[in-house]
């Protein structure tokens, strides 16, 4: 008896229960599994960092356009200035609506078509606004995937490490807590690490997804209020016979 008591002791004594000790000593399995979590949690902070930082960037780009915009200038000017090459979303949304506007009304020429113009700039203005938003939630099917898979990867890695362990007791013929305990935290540390891969995945897609969804509202409330603008210009094209009044000036 005292001879099984000194052997667990000794078990006990030279295991590590660091964590990094609890990586060295697990099965093999077990050990691809949490390097694959880790993996997976170092890409989620990356993924999480590029995302906020992108929008807070689009939202400023956002603003200080709108701010041009609504300024009163030449819209003929701001397209000149930032709608041949757009930047950012909401001037690619800008170009879009203006180039169809523009085409529209030079195909038409006088005899300009006030609804079929409506309907193609904000046609136009949908299929930017869907294709910016597509590019702007990159990744984050990833994100949705590692909140969702994340757990069960590391529970698949701890009930792969119990199996073995048990196995390894039952070739000890040791059922003693301080041979059975070493085996099971090895086994344990691939769901916790599934955890910390998962948790902040989760919290992260929901925040983001929350800021996107606000900044494509963003998008599609500036187009509408462009789209009407350019519908007022139509009227009064077809008011003047069709040969447009002058240049037009934002927030009209």
């Amino acid at each position: 008896m005292n001879s099984t008591v000194d052997a667990a002791n000794l078990v006990a004594q030279g295991t590590d229960f660091s964590l990094w000790g609890l990586f060295l000593e697990a099965n093999f399995v077990v050990k691809l599994v949490m390097l694959g979590l880790l993996a997976a949690s170092v890409w989620v902070w990356a993924v999480v960092f590029e995302k906020v930082v992108s929008l807070r960037k689009v939202n400023r780009e956002a603003t200080a356009f709108e701010d041009k915009f609504w300024s009163g200038g030449s819209l003929d000017e701001l397209f000149d200035q930032d709608g041949d090459n757009p930047k950012h979303p909401m001037a690619s949304v800008f170009s879009a609506a203006m180039n169809e506007w523009r085409r529209s009304k030079k195909a038409a020429g006088a005899d300009i078509a006030h609804s079929s113009v409506r309907e193609r700039v904000d046609r136009a203005i949908t299929v930017t606004v869907t294709r910016e938003m597509e590019r702007m939630e990159r990744w984050m099917v990833f994100l949705a995937s590692v909140g969702a898979t994340a757990p069960f990867i590391g529970l698949f890695g701890t009930v792969w490490g119990i199996m073995h362990s048990f196995a390894a007791i039952a070739q000890m013929h040791n059922t003693n807590l301080a041979v059975v305990a070493p085996g099971i935290a090895e086994a344990l540390f691939a769901t916790a690490i599934g955890l910390v891969a998962a948790i902040p995945a989760v919290l992260a897609y929901n925040k983001i997804s929350t800021d996107l969804s606000r900044f494509a509202a963003r998008l599609e409330g500036f187009g509408s209020e462009f789209s009407a603008i350019l519908s007022r210009q139509s009227e009064a094209a077809i008011g003047v016979g069709g040969s447009g009044a002058g240049a037009m000036s934002g927030g009209n």
